[in-house]
């Protein structure tokens, strides 16, 4: 039997349109969906992502836009939302922070703290709006964030604290036997490196005056609002209506299904450790896997619009398609660095697997298959999902799996290419029928292998198959 699989992405601050960095994480999170949902057949997969709207950083941007914040965010939440057209994304539900059960979910979960665990504590420091995050003179380079590369805020006020000193036997532990499963493995080592430095307790409030009256208010005080990331953070049990004990928390989060993180390397410490933490604290279940991955930088940059390199994926899908775009972006994030592109590396892929490659391979195939006369079931026999593809996507090495799904497209052209059917239809009918029968078996295994990554893509295979139809997948492209 199959049980509750939840996945969920990061929630994007909305201070301006998504860039192919949100785009390539939500279009992972959709892979690994589909496969639970589509291949394994499981009707209880949930995919949840969403908008951070509580963020100074959003204040802030549509103080600059001459905007007031809540229609500036309501319309940029909207332009993250729409990802899911533009990008067939299958996901279930978009979550706004802004959303009343939100607050209502968000203030529950503070009231649930272990009241040993929060405390308040007049503060300096060094903070970085970027980051959303309050920096040691250790963690800055040359007086800078090194992550945005601007010089942090220096703040002074008290705040609320929360002891995550308190749990850092108890997170080394769940981390280290992966009760909290931390992949790549490199980055659950990190987590652990961090631990042995020893945790520190961390602000989670900030002053309402700071924070320009915008964000989720601290239950019992009216002076603070919380910090960013109890807010942002909580999302993935709100969305489930938490606040009201609703049926999806308890099928999707209180359950013993699977609970699955995909999120940047960037921010991997808070959901690895404050968040488990907080959890710990409110006695509340636990996620059970974080996939961190790497980031997409352009012609070795990374994406900056002071620079100018920003891509969007509007661009890209307005000349690769949909499905040439994740086929793009899947394939060019590997698993364990990160993935660079520029758009002549992009038309070059696109060309050489999608256009030149898969596009051409069915084309000829579907186009040769006209003439065959043979029974419609001798070219349908459904197969197992292979095992080797299996693996792959339960290790979220979807780059890895793209490319053995490509390699058996290959692997196909040389087998066109040395058999030759085109000859054998005038020489041989029965042996033509016999390996163009072979090869539209193989070519429905590619389809079907291709479903979570490139669904309309598959869908669009099948059906030529069956109906002896050529239908152009992908042009090529100068």
């Amino acid at each position: 039997m199959t049980q509750p699989f939840f996945i969920t992405t990061a929630i994007d601050y909305v201070n301006g349109e998504p860039h192919v960095g949100h785009a390539t994480e939500k279009t992972l999170a959709d892979v690994v969906a589909r496969y639970h949902r589509d291949v394994l057949g499981n009707s209880e997969t949930y995919y949840l992502t969403g908008s951070d709207e509580n963020s100074l950083k959003n204040v802030q941007a549509a103080e600059k836009a001459g905007v007031p914040t809540a229609e500036f965010v309501a319309t940029n939440a909207e332009a993250f939302r729409d990802l899911s057209q533009a990008l067939n994304l299958s996901f279930d539900q978009f979550i706004r922070t802004t959303e009343a059960r939100h607050f209502a979910g968000a203030q529950k979960l503070w009231s649930l703290f272990n009241e040993k665990d929060v405390y308040l504590k007049p503060y300096h420091g060094y903070y970085c709006i970027g980051c959303e995050e309050f920096k040691t003179e250790k963690d800055l380079v040359d007086g800078k964030c090194p992550e945005h590369l601007k010089e942090p805020e220096e703040i002074q006020e008290e705040n609320y604290f929360f002891r995550l000193s308190a749990y850092q036997i108890q997170l080394r532990d769940l981390i280290a036997s992966d009760t909290i499963r931390i992949v790549p493995e490199y980055r659950k080592n990190e987590m652990l490196s961090f631990i042995d430095m020893g945790l520190e307790d961390f602000s989670i409030s900030r002053s309402k005056e700071r924070a320009r009256g915008w964000g989720v208010p601290v239950p019992d005080d009216e002076s603070q609002v919380m910090y960013v990331w109890v807010d942002a953070l909580s999302n993935y049990i709100t969305a489930l209506d938490f606040a009201t004990d609703g049926e999806r928390y308890a099928q999707y989060w209180a359950s013993e299904g699977e609970r699955v993180h995909v999120i940047g390397k960037g921010i991997l410490r808070f959901h690895a450790i404050y968040w488990p933490a907080m959890l710990l604290s409110a006695g509340l279940p636990l996620p059970t896997t974080i996939y961190a991955h790497e980031y997409l930088t352009v012609d070795g940059q990374k994406m900056s619009k002071t620079i100018g390199n920003v891509v969007y994926p509007r661009e890209l899908v307005a000349k690769f398609g949909i499905d040439g775009t994740r086929y793009l972006l899947l394939s060019a994030l590997p698993y364990t660095k990160d993935g660079d592109i520029s758009w002549e590396k992009l038309t070059e892929k696109y060309n050489a697997d999608l256009a030149n490659g898969l596009g051409n391979l069915v084309s000829r195939l579907v186009k040769l298959s006209e003439k065959l006369e043979m029974k419609e079931e001798s070219i349908y026999a459904e197969s197992e999902y292979p095992e080797e593809l299996t693996m792959l996507i339960e290790q979220y090495r979807l780059a890895e799996a793209l490319e053995w799904v490509i390699e058996r497209t290959r692997m196909l052209d040389r087998r066109i290419a040395e058999e030759k059917p085109w000859e054998l239809a005038k020489q041989d009918m029965i042996q033509f029928e016999t390996v163009m029968v072979d090869f539209l078996n193989e070519l429905l295994f590619i389809a079907r292998c291709l479903r979570p990554f490139l669904p309309e893509t598959a869908e669009t295979v099948e059906r030529a198959i069956k109906m002896c139809a050529v239908t152009p997948l992908f042009a090529r492209i100068k």
